[in-house]
């Protein structure tokens, strides 16, 4: 057993449970033959003990592609974010080892996104991109427990003003993307998704035309990301009529299963440079708006995120006692529990006002009646008011009155 030459070819020979393995080096060196029997006597030794071997790991750049590679059957809107994270972090850690990224290596990125003004829902999502990087080549577990994601704020979102919205409407007729002010009146007036909205089409719409404008129509939402809001109907409000009998005036050839607002590219045409559609492509939807909604913000003087809008008519609907809570699940669709618990207070609020308005109004009754009765009405030609004819409402049936 060892190494020996034959023909001048160094050979290697030893025992391994039981079973002689003889091999050639291929090599003219003994040194290089009594190596090439450790490799090979380790690698049967891990191999029956299952030991996997490790491979080399790659930089971080070509990790980051690795795993971008095995990321298939994605939405459009999140294969675009994580390759937007994957560029960041690859710019931030291109020519290191993907195993040597470390804990402090985390955080510093964390503080530098935040000077560079990223909220920390955001920093949050690219660290989260960077987890799963290391996860594909097993290295999270050591950094897990160590690694402290930023504090996320709970708030559901803002309410749009109605004096704000005046100023965003009027900022997007200026815009110089045409499809900007009818998405920003259907966001606001149906509650409808950034990507609900990309996925309308024209079959979605049932419209009743008047005099060459939309009267009354509504519409049906019929992809979503969640179940409980595809296949919802809407009712259109006669903003969102105006708003869409002026955008659909430019496709009067639009086919039923063209996207309404689709694929187009914005040219600029006379002194005044009005905008106009050129490459209308029905057969796919419109990219996305937020260049055009940071500018009619920045414009208009405010600062709201897009899904600010769907808040908005959420909270407008909340507000408003008579509308049930059923009502507002079956237009809004799917609402989140933080959601949920901050409409409630509205509607807390808006029923305690409700009942606040009834007080006052039984008191100035009150006032009036004892007003009355100090001048002496109740004589023969104002005889005291019997039960029936009392201001005070007088109810049969109490869980009707409740509701």
């Amino acid at each position: 057993m060892g190494t020996f030459k034959r023909g001048g070819v160094w050979w290697y020979e030893f025992s391994f449970q039981g079973q002689r393995i003889r091999e050639s080096s291929r090599s003219a060196s003994r040194t290089i033959a009594k190596q090439a029997e450790q490799v090979r006597r380790r690698e049967l030794e891990t191999g029956i003990n299952r030991i996997e071997r490790r491979e080399r790991m790659p930089l971080f750049k070509l990790a980051a592609e690795e795993w971008l590679a095995t990321k298939r059957n994605l939405s459009r809107f999140t294969g675009l974010h994580y390759r937007e994270y994957v560029a960041s972090l690859s710019a931030e850690f291109a020519d290191r080892l993907v195993c040597d990224i470390r804990v402090g290596d985390i955080a510093k990125l964390q503080q530098k996104r935040q000077a560079q003004g990223l909220g920390n829902r955001a920093v949050n999502a690219e660290i989260q991109v960077l987890r799963q990087i290391l996860k594909h080549f097993s290295l999270w577990a050591s950094l897990q427990g160590r690694v402290r994601f930023l504090r996320e704020p709970k708030d559901t979102g803002r309410a749009v003003s109605h004096a704000d919205e005046a100023r965003l409407l009027e900022a997007a007729g200026q815009s110089r993307s045409p499809a900007l002010l009818p998405r920003l009146v259907l966001a606001i007036d149906t509650g409808l998704r950034a990507n609900e909205i990309r996925q309308l089409r024209h079959r979605d719409l049932n419209l009743a035309w008047k005099d060459g404008a939309i009267e009354r129509g509504w519409l049906t939402v019929s992809r979503s990301k969640t179940e409980g809001g595809q296949g919802r109907t809407i009712p259109l409000t006669r903003q969102t009529c105006a708003a869409l009998t002026l955008w659909l005036s430019r496709f009067p050839a639009a086919p039923p299963d063209g996207f309404l607002f689709p694929h187009h590219r914005v040219g600029f045409a006379g002194d005044k440079r009005e905008p106009f559609l050129y490459e209308v492509d029905f057969n796919r939807p419109g990219a996305e708006w937020k260049s055009a909604w940071r500018a009619a913000c920045r414009g208009a003087g405010v600062h709201y995120r897009w899904h600010d809008l769907r808040h908005t008519f959420v909270s407008r609907l909340a507000e408003n006692p008579a509308v049930s809570e059923q009502t507002i699940m079956a237009l809004a669709g799917h609402v989140s529990k933080s959601m949920l618990a901050r409409y409630s207070h509205i509607r807390s609020q808006a029923k305690q006002a409700a009942i606040e308005a009834l007080e006052a109004d039984r008191a100035a009754v009150s006032q009036t009646s004892s007003n009355s009765a100090d001048f002496g009405d109740a004589s023969p030609q104002n005889p005291p008011q019997s039960p029936a004819d009392s201001h005070e409402p007088r109810f049969e049936n109490p869980e009707k009155a409740l509701n």
